[in-house]
């Protein structure tokens, strides 16, 4: 698994460490969804305003937003790929502006929130959704469930 890390923005300190934290995160996911483990996912962070310009090209939405996902693939697709084959799952891109203020309402470290987001964004990129109720709830569900076994508990 390989997760490329690109920090577009200056507004918010990005800590090395993050960097390794969120690497072994993504993999914990990957290996607990059973993806293939050749994978490599593009994490890019932003800060409110071109992530306010991703919103509005793709999704319509003139405001800015904490996460995007851009996946590569379809879920059923993805479960025909070998193992062995090197993959672009796609791009998760978060505003490290946004995910700082939902961290101070939240209670939570800056830290946690970003890693939250960018499971929620793999999650996305692995096909899951929360257009309706029913979606919404399996995934909060998962991203509690991998966010545990991740190490990262509320």
């Amino acid at each position: 698994m390989s997760l490329v890390i690109t920090n577009l923005q200056e507004k918010v300190l990005l800590p090395h460490q993050w960097e390794v934290n969120l690497e072994r995160i993504a993999q914990v996911c990957l290996e607990q969804e059973n993806v293939n483990p050749a994978a490599e996912i593009s994490l890019v962070f932003v800060d409110d305003q071109e992530i306010r310009n991703l919103n509005k090209t793709y999704r319509g939405l003139d405001a800015p937003t904490d996460v995007l996902s851009f996946p590569m693939y379809e879920r059923e697709d993805l479960l025909e790929i070998s193992d062995e084959e090197v993959i672009l799952l796609g791009d998760i891109v978060i505003s490290l502006e946004t995910a700082s203020r939902q961290a101070q309402e939240y209670g939570h470290s800056l830290e946690r929130e970003v890693a939250y987001l960018m499971v929620h964004g793999l999650l996305h990129l692995l096909g899951y959704d929360h257009l309706v109720e029913e979606e919404k709830k399996i995934m909060r569900q998962r991203e509690e469930e991998l966010l545990t076994s991740a190490g990262l508990i509320r």
